[in-house]
């Protein structure tokens, strides 16, 4: 395969020192791609306000236009393996690109949430193509010497994204509508479609594996990974198990996982080959990317709902207030780059984890009036340590592997930080909704009739009513107080979140210690030029 003397050992000197331009150019339409399909996971979520009204769609319904996006990218992103083998990356990246413009126009035209919601699938499981293979391809095309250069680049895309994903949509619905949140793919789309037909020549289709594909492994993997997602987004508000739907989901995705995992290891060319996991360095690459999706999806989730919760800011705002994330990442991908030649990718991965640590203990001295220069220096930190952890982790996870095994580890190594994300945030939704149970039952016995303090307060709460306004000056009182109980219970809540992130980042930075220092990828990973 072409792929094989690309990246072989003993590939002459000539590819070191000289790439072709229109492979370069055919890569940065492919991160483009990346971009614009990573983008649209969190585009919407700043603007589901807006999109719910436009549709008429009820409260419980919404939440699809991101579910259905979600789960139909994360079956994709795995099979992307097989695919890309099987068609060609030229293929692959070329369908995905074309459908993903076209899932993304008819969203736009969607008139009911049940339109939107399909549109949304075909969109993510379409789009989701792109994403490994981009990974794949930077390790394909690029020798290990300018890897430096590379992989700050895909771990920039990948990061930024969905960091700035909400700060985007904000911005597009204030100042146009929400249909423009799609609209906008369609030229971009219609350009990375036709740049990567017209310059993609990294390898060959092997069109033999089609009789092989293992459509049993398929319906297994879709079943448990389809399930999984759903189970994680619905489980923290409906009560896990108790909900019905929830509950099949579950027992869906058991039966799914049995199936998935008895035919990867038993089909002759599996949908998915788990084998990469045998490589140690891409076992803890991928462990560290699943952390760092809950580190990235996590937060992107806490920091709005922070800001909408307590300090009721709208989209707009919060895509404002949040933008210094993507701003720390863009300045600190260079320097990851540089640092990835002359540094040992355990330091850096230790000093991003700990970073990240610093930024979310400085979030447990949250108060009520928090607002953008108290949220500054934790932002800072959470966007310069993901970029210092992703490039290393990239780096770790993917280049040491033999050429043939790249596609498949590349969708496996990206569905870890999915999941990451998707199991991050299932968490965070659970501990904030319980412990703000708990927080708001212990305050709320220090808010009784007996307590001479509340009494005070409630008095001259009541006082102020009566002067300012004509209404029922002890009730408004009463809903008052309960507000205030209800926004101290809630901070807590979060601050409990902000504990648990910072005790994960903080053993995950000792736990660094314990990885072998990965080998130089082709011998030359650490000489620079």
């Amino acid at each position: 395969m072409a792929t094989a003397t690309l990246t072989a050992g003993s590939a002459p000197a000539k590819p070191v020192d000289h790439i072709e331009p229109r492979r370069i150019i055919a890569f940065l339409a492919m991160v483009f791609g990346m971009f614009m399909a990573i983008l649209d996971i969190q585009i919407v979520s700043a603007s589901l306000s807006e999109i719910q009204a436009g549709l008429s769609a009820s409260s419980d319904e919404i939440p699809w236009v991101q579910t259905a996006y979600l789960i139909a990218e994360v079956i994709m992103i795995p099979l992307s393996g097989f695919l890309s083998r099987m068609l060609s990356t030229r293929v692959l990246f070329t369908v995905s690109a074309a459908g993903f413009t076209a899932a993304s126009a008819l969203a736009a035209t969607a008139t009911n949430i049940d339109q939107m919601i399909v549109y949304r699938a075909i969109q993510g499981f379409i789009g989701g193509g792109m994403i490994p293979s981009v990974f794949a391809a930077a390790f394909t095309i690029f020798p290990p010497s300018r890897r430096a250069m590379v992989s700050p680049m895909i771990g920039l895309v990948a990061t930024l994204a969905p960091t700035i994903g909400p700060t985007v949509g904000g911005y597009i619905s204030h100042a146009m509508s929400w249909h423009w949140l799609f609209l906008i793919n369609v030229v971009p789309g219609i350009l990375v479609t036709a740049a990567a037909w017209s310059l993609i020549d990294f390898d060959k289709p092997d069109l033999s594996l089609f009789r092989k594909f293992d459509w049993w492994g398929l319906a297994g993997m879709a079943a448990f990974l389809g399930s999984l997602e759903y189970v994680l987004e619905e489980g923290p508000n409906n009560d896990w198990l108790q909900d019905q739907a929830v509950f099949i989901c579950a027992i869906l995705m058991t039966a799914g996982a049995v199936l998935f995992f008895w035919r990867a290891f038993t089909a002759e060319e599996p949908i998915v080959d788990l084998k990469a996991f045998t490589n140690v360095n891409f076992a803890f690459g991928s462990l560290f990317s699943f952390v760092i999706g809950i580190g990235l999806y996590g937060l992107t989730y806490l920091y709005p709902v922070f800001l909408g919760r307590i300090r009721g800011y709208d989209s707009l705002m919060i895509g404002e207030a949040l933008f210094v994330s993507g701003l720390a990442m863009f300045a600190t991908a260079p320097i990851s780059g540089i640092l990835s030649r002359k540094m040992d990718p355990r330091l850096m991965m230790m000093i991003g984890f700990l970073g990240f640590a610093a930024g979310t203990w400085r979030m447990t001295y949250l108060t009520a009036d928090w607002d953008f220069w108290e949220l500054l220096v934790p932002q800072i930190l959470r966007g310069a340590s993901m970029m210092l952890c992703m490039v290393p982790i990239n780096n770790i996870a993917l280049g040491t592997l033999p050429p043939e095994r790249l596609k498949n580890a590349s969708g496996l190594f990206n569905l870890t930080r999915n999941l990451g994300g998707a199991v991050g945030l299932a968490v965070i939704n659970t501990v904030l909704i319980d412990r703000n149970a708990f927080h708001y039952a212990r305050l709320a016995e220090h808010v009784q009739w007996g307590s001479a303090e509340a009494q005070t307060k409630l008095q001259n709460m009541t006082l102020d009513f009566e002067q300012n306004a004509g209404l029922d000056a002890s009730k408004a009182a009463i809903s008052r107080l309960s507000a205030m109980v209800q926004q101290q219970a809630s901070l807590l809540s979060f601050m409990d979140v902000f504990y648990l992130l910072t005790a994960l980042f903080a053993t995950l930075a000792i736990f660094v210690l314990f990885i072998r220092k990965p080998a130089e990828p082709g011998g030359g990973g650490g000489s620079g030029h």
